[in-house]
């Protein structure tokens, strides 16, 4: 098992989600990245790193940082989902030499209103609407091949596909691999030392991301939609919160993984008790002296 580790601007409050937070030149970014001890990192929502290759190719390169993903949302349940982003991304990240590209559904407001509470809810996908998602997630990944991609999809919170249920029915209906991610595992419900067991090999990329429970569970005893969970400070640095990660390399070490664990803790800047790049280094110190990554 060979685990690479790499971080991500939403841990530094930079989100694909209008009008979240004040955000920070990208350069000042990657400089406080490096700093952290990382030595990879996804693109962010487009356009907040340069989108020119060469430009942004030389800053990537001054700093020895690999661009290893990006993140991108689509409204998988609509009829012929716009798959504009896929093409956009996916050039920029082929040029950047990167591998894959981490296809998600968007958030939708009845969705989000109900993260972590989704079963509950009742508010879920129909049969009509999981064979449109079949058929806009084929056809991205099948998109995103074209530009030397692999298609990896990331479950989240505040979506349609965020219980270890529903990541396994998308599992079971498409070909593409997947991005666990932790925390928002968890906030799904699920152990992912389980979600490990039960998916395998399928799980081909990572995103770890660490969870207090205690704040979860206010969280849902509020009734608070997503994003005020994130505000009210659900994601922490790893080894703080709830996710057995020791347990989770033991699996990982069964289906000898090979490839990035990018460190995520989603924040609101505003909010966030002490600046992100100090959160940044203390999941880089947890990973390298308890995990040894």
């Amino acid at each position: 098992m060979n685990i690479k580790a790499a971080n991500a601007p939403v841990s530094w409050g930079v989100m694909e989600v209008e009008g979240w937070g004040p955000q920070m030149p990208y350069t000042s970014f990657l400089d406080e990245l490096v700093s952290a001890g990382y030595a990879g990192s996804e693109l962010g929502p487009y356009g907040f790193m340069a989108t020119e290759p060469e430009e942004l190719g030389r800053e990537l390169r001054r700093r020895r940082v690999d661009l290893i993903s990006a993140f991108v949302p689509l409204r998988l349940k609509e009829d012929g989902a716009d798959l504009g982003p896929v093409r956009q991304v996916g050039k920029l990240l082929q040029a950047m030499g990167a591998a894959h590209i981490v296809l998600a559904d968007a958030m939708w407001e009845e969705r989000e209103a109900v993260a972590g509470r989704a079963e509950e809810s009742g508010i879920a996908l129909s049969e009509d609407d999981w064979r449109r998602v079949q058929a806009n997630l084929t056809e991205a990944a099948e998109l995103a091949r074209r530009y030397g991609l692999r298609g990896v999809f990331h479950h989240h919170a505040g979506t349609y596909i965020e219980t270890p249920a529903e990541v396994e029915r998308l599992l079971e209906l498409t070909p593409v691999g997947l991005c666990l991610d932790t925390g928002h595992y968890v906030y799904g419900g699920g152990d992912p030392v389980e979600a490990v067991r039960r998916f395998g090999a399928r799980v081909e990329y990572l995103h770890f991301k660490d969870v207090d429970a205690e704040r979860l569970e206010e969280v849902k005893q509020k009734g608070l939609g997503f994003l005020d969970g994130v505000r009210a400070g659900v994601f922490c640095e790893l080894g703080r919160g709830c996710v057995r990660f020791p347990d989770l390399l033991a699996e990982l070490e069964k289906i000898d993984y090979d490839g990035w664990a990018v460190v995520e803790q989603d924040v609101d800047p505003e909010s966030s008790e002490q600046p992100p790049v100090e959160c940044a280094r203390a999941s880089r110190r947890y990973l390298r002296e308890e995990l040894g990554i």
